[in-house]
């Protein structure tokens, strides 16, 4: 008994002793084993192997003091492993309640199957963590687990209920570019995240682990832009300067037989065999020091050999990107770890295009102008109208936008239409004044009926304006511009009332764009006897006044198009889209069946000039007699046959 009194003693020692200080990299280093399933490398982990992560996955160690830290890191560099290191090291050294969140269902479940269980099947200190391994006990579920001193919750983002059902002191997350499109409710992700930590404000940790989306709604590029924006400085094999690698120093011979990177300081070739030593001796530097989150970026070329491609094979992944946008936005996103920016929209920005306003009077229409139709948007509180001019070649010219406040739905008990549609009738039943001396009216306009869709078509069907029309989204991204009407009521019999409000379905995505395609064409130089020279506004297809707000700019612009989801989706920062929409549904208007401009030959185009007295020769069509510098494949309306149906009624009327 005596001679065991000494281990007794050393064994209730070691069970009192507080926690040995280890950081999460320290603690991967002594704990962990990977296997075949989680990646190439099987046995003890070695942090050494990749070092950029050390300092990343110490951020979520005890004593780090770092509250947020954001990794913008390309695919397979070991974004999981972060994950699974953290996770490893919260459930067996520093317990707490932890939350994991992934984008939806699938990938949720690959994530348990093929990273969380094995890394809990093969770290001993993890399974003594746990308060039972028995498959069958609630305390020990696919999703949720129990541990001494906390618990784990795996959970999707589908919806706004799911991420804030619980209360943690540390969260994981997964690509929150792909959780905030898998978010089918609308929130702000970041905010639900963070809502989720707020009972622990001295001692919470998040960790955002993934690559970035579309530029401009990039909650990935939000994070890293509030951070410190830390890049991986390496020392130069030759001159021994520190610099972070960039894709724009990687250099190749034609045809990318060979490639080598140039010295950002001295230019010295360096070769890819250095680079191994060189990211061993390399260290993060901040660029903005001292901000409340930290941020670390890496692209392809850090890879450690043998875990991700070589130099040599990125060139000509690149290479092959050229010319199709699918591929080089992969690349972008998942290998060089940037957001993703259609060249093409580069120049559909909101001051550029506020720079571009023409100096004519709202509600006077330009010497181009031929037609008039109107977009409506109705909101809970108000009415938001755009009145757009057409001419020939599609050009566009925007006549008028205001909004008239007042509850749509307002009733009076008498059965009469709110006072915001009276006023709403007032003003597309005003004339246009036009630059020739005639007077223009609206011949159509779309009025959505998403919100208050009964006052919508109640309105419709009294028949106030000329050609109302009820409309609605389509649901489909490939729906055309404006589909079959479809009928709204029904008689007596509950069958269909052919006399009825009929609604018009917008396929929205493709009017888009139509428009944002235009706007970048206008923003290109037009090539004059080989010369690239700016285009004025008679060469343009789209128009604006000068007498229109900077918020407006702002709207007709505050969505982008996200090509995974295959919609548009607004930008970060709150910007209002009712210009965008307005626009959208004016565009719908004018494919009226009594209208169809989309659609006029150039006769019926010449028609409609002598009926406003134009005596200029008639211009062909703005995306055929210019040459567009950047934009190749500049979009060009069909025309169909002249057919002999009669002329409609003059929309004209001469001022005595």
């Amino acid at each position: 008994m005596l001679a065991a009194a000494p281990r007794i003693a050393s064994a209730i020692a070691a069970a009192i002793a507080p926690r040995k200080a280890l950081s999460v990299s320290q603690w991967a280093d002594a704990e962990r084993y990977t296997t075949s399933k989680e990646g190439p490398i099987e046995g003890r982990w070695v942090t050494d192997r990749n070092p950029p992560l050390r300092e990343i996955m110490d951020c979520m160690s005890r004593d780090s003091g770092v509250h947020e830290v954001c990794g913008k890191l390309p695919i397979q560099f070991g974004k999981t492993a972060v994950e699974l290191n953290a996770l490893g090291y919260t459930m067996s050294h520093d317990p707490c309640p932890v939350i994991v969140f992934l984008p939806d269902d699938l990938t949720k479940d690959a994530w348990i199957l093929q990273k969380l269980n094995p890394m809990v099947e093969n770290t001993p200190s993890v399974q003594r963590a746990l308060t039972t391994q028995n498959s069958r006990d609630s305390a020990n579920q696919r999703a949720f687990k129990d541990f001494a001193g906390g618990q784990l919750f795996v959970e999707h983002g589908k919806t706004a209920t799911r991420m804030a059902l619980r209360t943690a002191k540390r969260i994981l997350v997964d690509e929150i570019d792909k959780l905030q499109a898998s978010l089918a409710t609308g929130e702000d992700p970041l905010e639900l995240i963070r809502g989720r930590v707020s009972a622990y404000p001295s001692s919470y940790q998040i960790a955002y682990v993934g690559s970035p989306g579309i530029r401009g709604v990039s909650r990935m590029d939000t994070i890293y832009e509030e951070s410190d924006q830390r890049e991986y400085h390496v020392p130069c094999p030759h001159c021994g300067e520190f610099q972070s690698l960039t894709w724009a120093g990687l250099q190749w011979s034609p045809g990318g037989k060979e490639c080598w990177y140039a010295c950002r300081i001295n230019g010295c070739v360096i070769e890819e065999a250095h680079k191994t030593q060189m990211i061993a001796l390399g260290h993060w530097v901040p660029k903005h020091p001292g901000r409340r989150i930290r941020g670390y970026y890496l692209n392809c070329l850090y890879y450690p050999f043998g875990l991700g491609p070589r130099w040599l094979e990125l060139v000509r992944m690149w290479l092959d990107a050229q010319g199709d946008p699918a591929k080089l936005q992969v690349f972008v996103q998942e290998r060089l770890a940037q957001a993703w920016e259609d060249p093409a929209l580069r120049k559909v920005k909101h001051n550029l295009i506020a720079d571009r306003a023409e100096p004519y009077k709202l509600r006077t229409a330009p010497r181009g102008v031929l037609e008039i139709t109107a977009g409506v948007d109705v909101q809970g509180n108000r009415l938001v109208y755009q009145v757009v001019g057409w001419g020939r070649g599609n050009r566009s010219w925007t006549l008028d936008y205001d909004e008239i406040f007042g509850a749509p739905n307002e009733d009076d008990g008498s059965g009469n239409l709110a006072p915001v549609w009276t006023m709403l009738t007032d003003r597309l039943n005003r004339a246009i004044e036009h630059e020739l001396g005639a007077q223009i009216r609206v011949g159509a306009t779309a009025i959505d009926m998403r919100h208050c869709g009964e006052d919508v078509k109640a309105y419709v069907r009294r028949n106030l304006i000329r050609r109302p029309m009820a409309i609605y989204g389509a649901k489909a991204n490939n729906a055309p511009p404006l589909g079959r009407p479809k009928l709204m009521d029904c008689n007596w019999r509950g069958q269909s009332d052919k006399r009825g409000i009929k609604a018009y379905q917008v396929g929205t995505v493709e009017i888009k764009h139509q428009l944002y395609r235009n706007l970048a064409i206008d923003g290109d130089a037009k090539v004059v006897d080989g010369e690239q020279i700016e285009k004025t506004a008679d060469d343009r297809i789209v128009h604006f006044s000068d007498e229109l707000g900077r918020e407006f700019f702002a709207g007709v612009v505050s969505e982008v198009f996200d090509p995974k989801a295959n919609r548009f989706i607004k930008r970060k920062g709150g910007v209002r889209n009712e210009p965008l929409d307005t626009w959208v549904y004016a565009r719908a208007a004018a494919m009226h069946p009594e209208l169809r401009l989309h659609r006029r030959t150039a006769a019926e185009w010449a028609a409609a000039e002598a009926r406003l007295g134009v005596a200029t020769p008639a211009p062909a069509p703005v995306a055929q007699n210019i040459q567009v510098a950047q934009i190749p494949n500049v979009p060009r309306e069909s025309t169909p046959a002249p057919h002999n149906a009669p002329p409609q009624p003059s929309r004209f009327a001469r001022r005595t």
